[in-house]
């Protein structure tokens, strides 16, 4: 436990939760290796400190050691900046350029938020965590290097493997020792000694007083759950000491510095109100039902014209002649219409059947379903209905202005 206290004393590591005591722990035990590390753990739990233990721990030690942000370098590039590139090897090569593997060959290499890379330069990343191998940007020549890795994310990468986002083989490979850093609110015991370490820090810096929390204060420090972990923790400390005018901290005055809710970790309200896109999917689930609708009508139509003009064809649907005998009458009268039904009478004559109505002989049979003819329509429609006032006609369709206009030289419609 010595040991222990001694790495805490000499990286300024703050706490005893066990979560954290364990993960040192692995970080001294690993150090004097070279396996590779591969650090877990949420956005500002310090996870750069763990890399920077392993190394100063380690028989490198006296070697170079970088940091790099795998994340914050564009993919255009970052295969230059890991592995360096030959002169004209691209635009803005003016002249060769070491990569950090090379840089740094002896020493140790910290890829922080390594789940950011592409998945072209984690093929290069595994190669050279096998065979120490690497080849420049624009070059033939393999050149070989002796760097030490360790790698930290805050995603889970196993999820990204199935994802097949990151290559599986770069994972078993990187993870090859594993440390999970605890989140903040996982060490709610360490939670007041952290912020009195950093107001003290911040009390030193700005040459104030320290402040100081009540009970209730620290009770809501600790009931916060720190979604920014260490770091945010951190900036909340160097806020109350510099606007606080009052070194005595209440509960009320500082809610006044927390957010509100957390915004990563906001519940799920039951029967809130939906979402744009579930709007959106009831609105084409109604477009469609009234479409299919409408189709089976216009069939029902154009069956009926048939049966109107072809008598004979009543023999294929008897059952539509069964219930068309059932019907009451139709909202226009153009005189009864009769035909033969398909079936004989104990006589042996066919049964006459009249219609007690009939439809008009010029009613449309198949009407256009297209949704931009609809659409047009429907805009034709607003303008003449607010006299050509894009505005009100925009409101009224449920669109933008602009977006009426857009499609207004989109149908070519004049107004």
């Amino acid at each position: 436990m010595s040991d222990l206290q001694s790495i805490k004393n000499r990286f300024g590591i703050i706490g005893n939760a066990p979560a954290l005591n364990f993960a040192l722990q692995v970080a001294e035990q690993v150090a004097g290796t070279d396996l590779t590390v591969l650090i877990n753990g949420e956005s500002g739990v310090g996870k750069e400190v763990f890399s920077q233990i392993i190394h100063h721990l380690s028989a490198r030690k006296h070697n170079p050691f970088i940091a790099v942000n795998c994340g914050a370098i564009p993919e255009g590039t970052i295969d230059s900046e890991l592995f360096g590139h030959e002169k004209g090897s691209f635009t803005g090569a003016v002249e060769s350029r070491k990569g950090y593997f090379e840089a740094v060959n002896g020493g140790t290499i910290f890829l922080d938020e390594v789940g950011e890379l592409p998945l072209g330069t984690q093929a290069r990343l595994l190669r050279v965590l096998e065979t120490g191998e690497y080849i420049r940007v624009g070059s033939s020549k393999v050149q070989r290097t002796d760097v030490r890795v360790v790698a930290a994310t805050n995603r889970d990468l196993l999820q990204q493997v199935q994802e097949g986002k990151f290559r599986e083989d770069l994972y078993y490979r990187l993870n090859t020792v594993p440390i999970r850093v605890p989140a903040l609110r996982d060490r709610a015991e360490d939670i007041h000694l952290l912020f009195r370490k950093f107001s003290a820090d911040f009390a030193n810096k700005y040459k104030t007083a320290s402040i100081q929390l009540d009970e209730e204060a620290q009770r809501v420090l600790h009931e916060y759950p720190w979604p920014g972990n260490v770091r945010e923790l951190k900036n909340i400390a160097e806020q109350i000491s510099v606007l606080a005018k009052d070194k005595r901290i209440t509960a009320t005055a500082l809610k006044q510095f927390l957010p509100a809710v957390s915004p990563n970790r906001m519940p799920v309200l039951v029967g809130a109100a939906p979402s744009n896109r579930e709007f959106a999917n009831e609105r084409e689930i109604l477009y469609k039902l009234f479409f299919d609708m409408k189709k089976d009508v216009t069939e029902l139509k154009r069956l009926f014209l048939e049966l109107i003009q072809n008598p004979e064809l009543a023999a294929q649907h008897p059952q539509f002649i069964h219930e068309l005998e059932n019907l009451q009458g139709l909202p226009e009268q153009h005189g009864p219409i009769t035909f033969t039904r398909p079936h004989s009478t104990a006589s042996g004559s066919s049964m006459p059947v009249t219609l007690p109505t009939a439809v008009d002989a010029q009613i449309e049979v198949e009407e256009s379903l297209n949704i931009l003819d609809k659409e047009k329509e429907l805009i034709l429609k607003a303008l003449k209905k607010h006299k050509s006032k894009r505005k009100d006609a925009a409101a009224d369709l449920g669109i933008s202005e602009r977006t009426l206009y857009r499609k207004l030289k989109e149908y070519n419609i004049e107004e």
